[in-house]
Order: C-alpha cells, then sequence, then structure tokens
C-alpha cells in the first residue's frame, strides 16, 4: 500500500499526550500498553466453558466440552489517557461434523457453539487427548489468507498443534495465545472439522489492519521527526501490537532521557528551581517532592523549605580588576560588605560595600525588593547609589610622564525589572552620574598629556540623567544554551549643560554541543551617537575582548563590533581545557571620538588574538587562565572569572 504523505492513521489513532497543565501525570503509566500485558492476561489461569451438543465420538464431545474460552482483550489501542478501549481478541471453539475432506467451513456443515461458562477447573490427569490429522489456518470466513507471510506467521506461532498430534484443550488454548501474542492477529478462533480422515483443526484468524498514516496530537516537545522515524518501517505493513510496544519504549525512553516526569513537570527544571530558591540567599534548605493529586491529570508539588535564622551579616574578600594594567600588584582588589538579605521577612536586601585597589575604589548602598508588594508580574525595584574611581587607561592608556589619572563617578539612580516571557528578562532606569577625571592628588583634570579632552562640556566634570533600557535572554546554562542582552541609554536635557547622547550595545553567545567538546561563539557590538564624554568610548582589546592585547590596547570608538570563538573539551575532573580566537574593530569610528585618544596613541582600530588555556570550575563560576598571542606576535597571560562576555 503507497504511503500516505498527508500523514494519516486511518487503521488506529495514536495519539500523544499534551506537555500542559492539563496533561497527566500518568503518561508513562499509562503508555505502558505491550504486548507483554496482553500474553500475561492470555496466560492466567481461565474457567472452562461446557458445549451442549451431539456428536458420535465420545473422545472427541469430552475434548471439545472442557476448552476454556480465553479472555477478551485490547482491541483498540491510543495512547491518549485515558485507555477507556480493549482490544477484542475472541477465541471460541466449533465442532463441525462433516462427512468429507471438502466440508465447507463456512458453516454449511453442522456446527455446536460455545454456550455458557463451567465452572468445573480442568487438571492435567483429568485432560484428554485427541488425535488431529490437520491443522489450518484460515480466516474469519474459512477462506485461504491473502498474505500467505501471515499465514506463515500464524503457523510459525504454533507449537502443539501440529498434523498427527494428539492435543488436549490445553494445548490448543495455549496456541491461540501464542497466535495473539505474535502481534499481528486482532482475532484467533480454533474450529474442529470432523473429517473422514480425522479431525481437522482450523484456526481462523483476523488479521490487524494495515498501517496507512500517523495523527499525532498533543506532542508538544517531541520532535514530529522522532515519530516519523519510529513509524517509518510500518508504511503499507499490517500493524504489530509488539512492534507498536517497541515505539512506546522508544517514546517514553525520550521523554524519561531529558529528564521529563510525568507530562507538566520536568526534574530537570525542578532543579532550577530549587537552585534559583537557594540563590536568595535566605533559604538552609530546598526540596521539591512531587506526589500524585486528585484529579489524574494534575499533579502536587510540595516544597519542604527551611528558612536561615537571620539573612544579616559581614563578608569579606578579594580579587583582581581586569581593567589595570600597570604594575604586578597593581590590578589586586580587597572588599568587605554588610548586608542583609531577608529585611521585613520579604527577602528584601540591603548590601552596603567597599572594593578598594591600589587605584580603584567603589563604594555602593544597594537596595533590592525583588517583589513589588501587590504587583503580579514579579516586578522588582532596586535603588542604588555609587561612587567608583576607575583607572583612565581604558581609553586614554598610560601617559607617558608617568602621571596616572582616574574617572571618578557619583551615580544614583533607581530601576525596575521584571520577566515579560520565558527566560527573557527587561530592565527600565533612570540614572543620574556626575563623572570627571582627577590625577593622582585629586585634582580635577579636563586634559591628558596629548591636550585630548577628557570631558564633552569642557568643565571639571559632566552631568548626565540617562533613561536606561535593557532586554535579556537567559538559557538554561548547559553547554549548548543561548545567550542575548540588549542595552539602551538615552541621555536627556534636564538642564542645558546636562549631556544628550544615545548608546545603544548588545551581545549574543551561543553554544553547540561536540561529542565530549563544546563550541561557543560570541558576538557584540554597540555604537554612540551625540555628544558624550570620550572615557564612555567602546575600549577594544583585553581578557574580555581580543585577547593578547592589554585592556583597550585595539582601539577605542564610537562604534565596535567583537567576535570570539572557542572550543573547550573536557581534562581531568572540573578541569577542562580551551582553543580560542577573538577579533575585535571599532569600524573605523575611532578618529571621531572627541580628542581622539585612539590615534594620538596609535592604537590599530582592529587585531585579532588566538591562543589556549585552561578552566576550572569553582562556585564563583569559571576560573580562567589563558595565554593569547596577537597579530603583532606578542603574547599576554589573561586571568578572568566566568564566561568570557
Amino acid at each position: 500500500m503507497p504511503r500516505n504523505d498527508d500523514v494519516r492513521f486511518t487503521s488506529c489513532s495514536i495519539k500523544l499526550p499534551p506537555l500542559g497543565h492539563n496533561s497527566s501525570i500518568t503518561f508513562f503509566s499509562k503508555l505502558q500498553f505491550t504486548s507483554q500485558f496482553l500474553i500475561n492476561s492470555l496466560m492466567k489461569p481461565q474457567k472452562p466453558l461446557n458445549f451442549n451438543f451431539n456428536l458420535k465420538k465420545k473422545s472427541i464431545t469430552n475434548f471439545f466440552t472442557n476448552f476454556p474460552k480465553p479472555p477478551n482483550l485490547l482491541s483498540s489501542f491510543r495512547f491518549h489517557p485515558p485507555l477507556k478501549s480493549s482490544l477484542l481478541c475472541s477465541a471460541s471453539l466449533a465442532l463441525s461434523d462433516g462427512g468429507n475432506a471438502e466440508s465447507d467451513l463456512s458453516g454449511s456443515t453442522n456446527q455446536t457453539v460455545l454456550k455458557s461458562p463451567s465452572q468445573t477447573q480442568i487438571t492435567s490427569r483429568d485432560e484428554e487427548r485427541v488425535l488431529i490429522s490437520e491443522v489450518w489456518v484460515r480466516n474469519k470466513d474459512g477462506d485461504e489468507l491473502e498474505r500467505k507471510d501471515l499465514e506463515s506467521e500464524a503457523k510459525n506461532a504454533l507449537k502443539a498443534s501440529r498434523p498427527n498430534s494428539a492435543l488436549t484443550v490445553r494445548d490448543v488454548q495455549e496456541d491461540v495465545h501464542r497466535i495473539i501474542a505474535s502481534g499481528y492477529f486482532a482475532s484467533c478462533m480454533p474450529v474442529a472439522v470432523d473429517t473422514r480422515d480425522g479431525i481437522r483443526l482450523v484456526f481462523q484468524v483476523e488479521p490487524n489492519q494495515e498501517f496507512q498514516g500517523l495523527v499525532c496530537e498533543g506532542a508538544n516537545v517531541l520532535p514530529s521527526k522522532f515519530i516519523e522515524d519510529a513509524f517509518r518501517d510500518g508504511y503499507g505493513k499490517v500493524v504489530n501490537i509488539r512492534r507498536l510496544d517497541d515505539v512506546i519504549n522508544s517514546i517514553n525512553g525520550w521523554y524519561m532521557e531529558r529528564g521529563l516526569f510525568g507530562m507538566v513537570y520536568s526534574m530537570l527544571q525542578g532543579k532550577r528551581d530549587v537552585d534559583t530558591l537557594l540563590t536568595m540567599g535566605i533559604m538552609e534548605d530546598v526540596s521539591i517532592i512531587p506526589q500524585p493529586a486528585g484529579d489524574s491529570n494534575k499533579i502536587d508539588l510540595t516544597l519542604n523549605i527551611v528558612e536561615r535564622k537571620s539573612g544579616g551579616g559581614i563578608s569579606a574578600g578579594g580579587g583582581i580588576s581586569s581593567g589595570i594594567t600597570s604594575g604586578p600588584l597593581a590590578g589586586l582588589i580587597g572588599s568587605c560588605a554588610i548586608y542583609h538579605k531577608n529585611l521585613f521577612g520579604k527577602n528584601q536586601k540591603l548590601n552596603v560595600s567597599l572594593e578598594r585597589g591600589q587605584i580603584d575604589s567603589i563604594f555602593r548602598i544597594n537596595y533590592t525588593d525583588p517583589w513589588i508588594e501587590g504587583d503580579d508580574t514579579r516586578t522588582s525595584r532596586s535603588i542604588m547609589i555609587q561612587n567608583s574611581r576607575t583607572p583612565g587607561t581604558l581609553v586614554h592608556g598610560n601617559q607617558p610622564d608617568s602621571n596616572s589619572f582616574t574617572i571618578g563617578r557619583v551615580t544614583a539612580g533607581i530601576e525596575y525589572s521584571r520577566p515579560f516571557r520565558p527566560k527573557w528578562n527587561g530592565t527600565l532606569g533612570l540614572i543620574f552620574q556626575r563623572a570627571g577625571a582627577h590625577d593622582d592628588k585629586g585634582n580635577p583634570v579636563i586634559r591628558d598629556f596629548y591636550s585630548s579632552p577628557l570631558t564633552a562640556s569642557g568643565n571639571t566634570h559632566d552631568d548626565m540623567l540617562l533613561a536606561k533600557l535593557e532586554t535579556v535572554y537567559t538559557g538554561s546554562g548547559d553547554p549548548g544554551s543561548s545567550m542575548f542582552a540588549f542595552n539602551m541609554d538615552q541621555g536627556i536635557p534636564v538642564w542645558p549643560e546636562w549631556l544628550v547622547f544615545n548608546r545603544v550595545n548588545a551581545r549574543a553567545r551561543k553554544g553547540l554541543v561536540l561529542g565530549p567538546a563544546c563550541l561557543r561563539l560570541s558576538l557584540s557590538g554597540g555604537h554612540v551617537v551625540g555628544n558624550f564624554p570620550p572615557h564612555e568610548a567602546f575600549a577594544i582589546g583585553g581578557t574580555n575582548s581580543v585577547r593578547g592585547y592589554e585592556e583597550g590596547a585595539v582601539g577605542s570608538g564610537r562604534s565596535c563590533a567583537i567576535g570570539c570563538g572557542e572550543v573547550s573539551f573536557p581534562l581531568t575532573g572540573p578541569v577542562e581545557g580551551v582553543i580560542f580566537a577573538d577579533y575585535g574593530t571599532d569600524l573605523g569610528s575611532g578618529s571621531i571620538v572627541p580628542g581622539d585618544p585612539a590615534g594620538a596613541r596609535l592604537k590599530p582600530g582592529s587585531g585579532y588574538g588566538y591562543g589556549l588555556g585552561i578552566r576550572v570550575d569553582s562556585p564563583l563560576g569559571p576560573l580562567r587562565l589563558e595565554y593569547a598571542f596577537n597579530d603583532q606576535r606578542t603574547g599576554r597571560f589573561h586571568f578572568g572569572v566566568g564566561l568570557r562576555n
């Protein structure tokens, strides 16, 4: 039979359960409709049936009087819960009294059929044997089967029923079971015909329908190609229940391999939910226990949570600032913080922190309400005040006269964030900033060694009020997941001297699993229009940009584009190796930054780097130690925490 390109299953309906809120938790258990179930049902002890008929041969009468009726089986199948239909595989016995070998099997001879169940139990000692001269396989009308392969399947399933063999009722019953268990037949009825040559035993079978197409409903996660491949070799063939059982097992395996528990709950998602709760910092322990609900289409999730007795404390630590390149210890920083992670018992957080290095420093007060009370959209609010000093070398480099300067910023703002789609989060904010340059003694500086301006207004500092828009897509965190972030800042001229500019930047990362290795591709870029301070230009080069170069040594421009490709592979335990290549360019925009700081320092504007390194998984994230060469054949070590931005 030719394959139906519309993929229609006309012989029976295969329906996969939806992975949604109205789906049943008993998905896997209800799919366990297998041929083994059919066999087990058939092999249970049966009650024999009596026949009321008058025959000349007493032995034949005794033989067929004690023949039991096999149980009913499931006659239609669909794996869409609940499974209420049943495959009616009937197996009954009739005796024809024919005078010759050419007796009509369709009912022209005198036949006696089953009447009512008997309560008499048959033991092997009491069973009589009858000599069978012939064994035939025919269709339910008594004619030869059109498909000889099905006739061969039925005959091959027979074990006891052979020509010139003495059979008991149990022998015939078990052979009926074997024919049904072959999976090709919906029913089987043994008929005994008395001929002049002896007793002919005819197994009248009804084959299953042919598989012509497939209707797949509710499979929101299961790929359609998986179903098509599973049934591909069955088109145009008689449906085999045992083959269907293998397909069901493979579907079950697909879901189980991906941690899908039932139809509405993923164990992998459950683990991520537990991790999310633990990162709040106010829980000692979190566990999720799924339990069946009264409604078979739902489950109950019980969360066992142990809350910390106190959410406050003091912490201290240290680190390295990648933006500082002068001196072997210049990048070292120390930090301390006083915090409370559960203000008013509502998970509101207050953090007062100080980070201090030989050159840079950050003092920050931050208050966060992770879920504004009464808001149904899970909106969070964050209020921040910050005073920071960072080195000016990212854009302006080291001064030839050995004098250095820092960029001081006083910042205050408020931000609102909330998820608007699964894995997507949006942020709106309003931030005021005053920024200016200072020398080693803290005095304001408005020009560098090359007389390039350090502020956009020409004053000792620049004031700006920025409206912030940010959207972030975060994948599962698995090696093959993706990440995307878009950010835009718009200067608002509340006062005439306040800066007006628009800055946009975006970054994306995609992982591809290649056997034991993982390929990560990342791309970032941005552009600024308007009147902006030169220290806000895009700095290209460094640990999180183009490795092999110092921080900002490739260029600093109004625009930038940076790409990276790296392949990581496991070495031992938490340690993995990595091979990488980076490229970055200012797209020819370095000269239009106020004062052209890149041109004065002969930055190339574009460059690439390549190298290798190792990474160690840690609670802080991946610890990276890398060595890279740039296109000028010079090499550098780089150290970082977390994946490359």
